[in-house]
């Protein structure tokens, strides 16, 4: 059997269509290495581990947080905070921005009907003055057109990159979502550090309107003098300012904490967790920086987009080269509408363009001049991100090693502050010393109380702040090793 004389335009679409993987001019991808130290400062050589966890990233939110009342909070702003909805909706626009680019690999075919009329004049006419004036032709059919065929790997690179970029708007939105749950807790627990201040200042303008109603009552008795009145109404006075200042603040937090929620906050919430440093897991498994490259989404994003970069390189590579795309049409064809599907009507066409660029004024060379640019800076942005996770992870660490000794000297200095106050006291009744031994202890004292209570509020945020920079809070519930 003749092969080549049964060979129709029809299986030769087929056949070409087959030839879709072509070769490949992007450079062969590697990963840069990693520009920061091998170990975190003050960490031992081996990766930690905590109660069977492999690493932090796999520590869910509902592990890492005791407070019952934030554990409600955190689906809701999951479901309803704007910027997390965003996130989930750039994710769909990168999913069919992919399937758009991966589309142009095959080839796309529909039916097709058209009718064309011409007028010709009589000296142009084929069959002369007796030929129609008007002719018309109409054909109906199946077909494709401008079906590219990928022999340079140009549509590959370009739908590699287009799911690169794809890859890396999902690893933004587990970022975002890491955000918004880290965002969340630090402005509750900014609410429960303002409300826990505003009960001590409320605490503190109570036993100060005592000393000043004592001082008022020596100073009736002759015992006290006005100066002694006036420093009483004075440090009454701060505390009922700081209070002000207080209440402000917490009002602003209750508004803030609304706008992560989306939503009014529920009124059926559990109740809050006392407000100490158990309301979040103690210690956190630190790992190796090496692990970061696998669980923190945005240097898996980085990543991402270097690779789309580097697949750009070669879609611009290929440029270079001659490109065939093929317009075939199967179908059938008559002069009349009337008699288009009578039998002996079919047609095919089948229509090969090459372009090969010769002349481009730049184009091309620019083309792949910025390509190569471009994959650079994803380089440099790549170990930007990988320096940035080393810093934040570092600064946490720095502070999970420090707070701890801080809150215990506060704690004795605290104490130390009450005994001043009592002393103080006694030595103003028995005439001994001043009001202002008084007013000065009262000052410290309160100073440190809110010392205190700050930095028990910043040691939960360092320790919230390295749960994100290890990549925690992307999952609900933890990952337990085998």
């Amino acid at each position: 059997m003749n092969i080549v004389k049964h060979f129709s335009p029809k299986l030769s679409v087929v056949l070409l269509a087959t030839i879709l993987a072509g070769c490949s001019l992007s450079p062969n991808y590697e990963r840069p290495g990693m520009p920061v130290p091998d170990q975190f400062p003050g960490q031992g050589s081996s990766p930690a581990q905590s109660d069977g966890i492999q690493h932090t990233a796999d520590l869910g939110w509902e592990t890492f947080f005791k407070d019952e009342r934030l554990k409600a909070l955190i689906p809701i702003a999951l479901e309803n905070n704007r910027d997390m909805r965003i996130a989930i909706q750039r994710v769909e626009e990168a999913r069919a921005l992919y399937g758009i680019q991966r589309s142009d690999r095959f080839p796309q075919i529909g039916v097709n009907a058209q009718q064309t009329a011409q007028r010709m004049p009589e000296d142009m006419r084929a069959g002369g003055a007796l030929s129609p004036s008007v002719t018309r032709s109409n054909i109906a059919g199946i077909g494709m057109t401008n079906f590219e065929l990928d022999f340079f790997g140009r549509q590959r690179s370009l739908s590699e990159a287009a799911f690169e970029q794809y890859l890396a708007t999902q690893q933004a939105r587990t970022t975002v979502q890491i955000n918004l749950i880290g965002q969340l807790a630090s402005t509750y627990f900014t609410l429960r550090n303002l409300e826990a201040q505003k009960e001590l200042v409320n605490k503190t303008i109570k036993s100060r309107q005592g000393t000043l109603n004592l001082v008022q009552s020596r100073y009736s008795g002759g015992v006290a003098s006005i100066l002694d009145v006036n420093q009483a109404k004075t440090t009454l006075e701060a505390a009922k300012a700081s209070l002000a200042e207080i209440t402000r603040g917490e009002m602003r937090a209750r508004n803030a904490l609304q706008l992560i929620l989306g939503q009014p906050v529920p009124a059926n919430l559990p109740p809050a967790a006392p407000f100490t440093s158990d309301v979040v897991m103690g210690k956190l498994p630190t790992g190796l920086p090496s692990a970061l490259l696998t669980r923190r989404p945005d240097i898996l994003a980085a990543e991402n987009r270097l690779k789309a970069a580097n697949a750009n390189i070669g879609a611009a590579r290929a440029a270079f080269f001659p490109s065939i795309s093929l317009t075939g049409l199967l179908g059938i064809a008559s002069p009349d509408l009337g008699s288009l599907f009578d039998g002996g009507n079919g047609m095919w066409s089948f229509n090969p363009v090459i372009n090969i660029p010769i002349f481009t004024a730049g184009k091309l060379s620019n083309n792949l001049n910025l390509a190569e640019v471009l994959s650079d800076i994803a380089v440099a942005e790549y170990e930007k991100s990988i320096q940035t996770a080393f810093r934040e992870v570092a600064d946490a660490l720095a502070g999970e090693s420090t707070y701890q000794s801080q809150l215990e000297a506060l704690r004795a200095q605290q104490a130390a502050a009450y005994e001043t106050l009592k002393i103080a006291n006694l030595r103003y009744s028995s005439g001994i010393d001043s009001f202002l031994q008084v007013q000065s202890a009262e000052v410290a004292l309160f100073t440190v109380q809110q010392g205190f209570l700050q930095t028990g509020f910043d040691s939960i945020q360092n320790r919230i702040e390295l749960y994100k920079a290890l990549g925690g809070g992307w999952t609900q519930t933890s990952v337990i090793s085998k």
